[in-house]
């Protein structure tokens, strides 16, 4: 395939031209993509190296702890560099992928920040991740806007500041070569985004602003602060002017917080507590070990021992260096026509962002712009007029100990293990119909949360703690029984609405060979990508 430009020697596109991807597959911007690449891909493959090995001492029994090497940074009083005013107010965010109508929804809604996801909430299609760039393109301009059923979708006056998220480093972009090999999603997601919109951002004072995913080690928030930099320097733009948060979502990341801060402090805009993949790097990292077992999902709250510890060291760290410390996701939804569940719901989430406040996180995650107010609504019952709460330290010290304190183990039941199954099997079926953001049983799930369930399913399989409240042991007699009895039941939903169910086999048969595989797979999201068409609706 070529696009309709000159491409840059070494660099080669593998997918279709389509109407104004021109536009962002410039020569220049290509050129800019294989500088990133050339500089940074060897140490972005050492570092993959390092997950591995560093795994492989986790299953031989050695558990994470914090190092002894970087104590001084943890107890040092420095701080991250100042923020510009418009990261100064983030009480709620709003997330969600980079299609039209949801970029526009998420920017009017109301939320202090909007973050555009190129990740867990998009399925990584050529056509998805084009035309998000050009979505983004259009939004930091204004120029974005929508026909559909009948209705006209543009951006407010105001509106909330966008922030973008790109693939992890594990991930890659399969359609673009440099020198013969894949570039990484993440310098091709935050690449194209910086080259076109930097400037523009710059001068309408907001951005350019990112948050950063999967990260496991300071090492890697070093080699983020080393792209940044070269970034800036490559378009002239001073360097300190990119602003990023980082996604706490893996148990070893949690033990290096103030090293991951300290890395990007001229590039920081503070951490999130992304909570739903923390949950699934929990699983992934420990369950070889035959002590280890969770309960049902359902069970996993914030409340839960590890999770609480680690939430109140996020605040604590952030708060030391003057960051941000913002809350996690919850899941639950507005419910149409059922206003006892609708109520359940906001209930819900009225708790969940009450807890953030307290705990002095200064905002929140939603899923969905009818739970701005209401979570907004317990950040302001707290903050007031003020715009965050960097002053508030919890008291205590957070040990290793406490971030490794796995409970509760019980209960296992089979309503849990029959939801993990329909769970993976309808994110997983629309996910390879090209939607990667799906309300299933009134919670928004992504692919952080179909990563928990898979992973609960593979743990209970394999350990012998997997067994029922019932007392039958989780076995692959079982389990490929109810991804039959699951799948049978989503085709029949599905099949209702005249939506297409032809991705949702190939889905379960998928996680089968997940869930029974005897060799844990590290993500869902590297099988299914290469089972994507490079076709898939938008």
């Amino acid at each position: 395939m070529s696009v309709g430009t000159t491409v840059p020697t070494g660099i080669e596109i593998l997918a279709p031209a389509e109407p104004r991807f021109d536009a962002i597959l410039t020569r220049e911007a290509l050129a800019f993509l294989g500088e990133l690449h050339r500089a940074f891909e060897p140490r972005r493959r050492e570092l993959l190296a390092a997950r591995m090995a560093c795994q492989r001492r986790i299953e031989a029994g050695e558990l994470p702890d914090f190092l002894p090497e970087t104590q001084v940074i943890r107890s040092g009083t420095w701080q991250i560099a100042p923020l510009p005013a418009s990261l100064q107010r983030r009480r709620v965010e709003i997330t969600g992928p980079v299609d039209r109508k949801m970029m526009i929804n998420a920017l009017n809604s109301g939320a202090d920040a909007y973050m555009a996801d190129f990740e867990d909430s998009n399925t990584p299609s050529w056509r998805n991740q084009l035309q998000g760039q050009i979505n983004l393109r259009d939004a930091v301009r204004g120029t974005i806007t929508l026909e559909a059923g009948g209705k006209h979708y543009r951006l407010n006056d105001t509106v909330a500041t966008l922030l973008v998220r790109p693939r992890g480093w594990h991930l890659l972009e399969r359609h673009v070569s440099v020198d013969g090999q894949s570039i990484s999603g993440s310098l091709f997601d935050f690449g194209l985004a910086f080259f076109h919109n930097a400037r523009e951002q710059i001068a309408r004072g907001a951005g350019p602003y990112f948050y950063l995913p999967k990260l496991e080690s300071r090492h890697e928030a070093r080699l983020w602060n080393d792209v940044f930099i070269l970034a800036q320097e490559a378009l002239d733009v001073p360097v300190g002017t990119i602003k990023a948060t980082v996604l706490i979502e893996t148990v070893l990341a949690a033990f290096q917080m103030h090293e991951i801060l300290y890395e990007l402090r001229e590039h920081s805009a503070g951490l999130n507590a992304g909570r739903w993949d923390y949950l699934f790097s929990a699983i992934k990292k420990f369950s070889g070990q035959e002590n280890f077992c969770l309960a049902d999902r359902s069970e996993l709250t914030m409340e839960a021992p590890f999770m609480r510890a680690y939430a109140l060291e996020l605040v604590r760290t952030c708060h030391c260096h003057g960051a941000p410390a913002i809350g996690g996701m919850s899941a639950l939804i507005p419910i149409k026509n059922d206003p006892a569940a609708n109520e359940r719901a906001l209930r819900g989430v009225r708790h969940d962002k009450a807890r953030d406040a307290r705990d002095g996180f200064d905002g929140g995650w939603v899923a969905h712009p009818g739970l701005v107010q209401p979570a907004l609504d317990e950040f302001v019952k707290v903050l007031g007029s003020r715009p965050h709460q960097r002053g508030v330290v919890p008291p205590g010290r957070c040990t290793a100990a406490d971030l490794l304190d796995f409970r509760p183990e019980r209960p296992i039941t089979e309503a849990g293990l029959r939801n993990d199954i329909n769970v993976a099997i309808h994110y997983m079926g629309s996910w390879l119909a090209g939607t990667g953001c799906v309300p299933i049983h009134n919670l928004m799930e992504d692919a952080a949360t179909a990563e928990i369930a898979r992973s609960q399913v593979w743990q209970w399989v394999h350990s012998s703690k997997g067994v029922l409240d019932d007392g039958r042991k989780i076995d692959a007699v079982l389990v490929r029984r109810y991804i039959a009895e699951e799948l049978q039941r989503i085709e029949s939903l599905i099949g209702a609405t005249g939506a297409s169910t032809g991705t949702y086999a190939h889905a379960a048969r998928l996680l089968e060979g997940l869930c029974l595989a005897p060799v844990f797979v590290e993500f869902l999201t590297l099988p299914m990508y290469g089972m994507l068409s490079d076709e898939p609706a938008v």
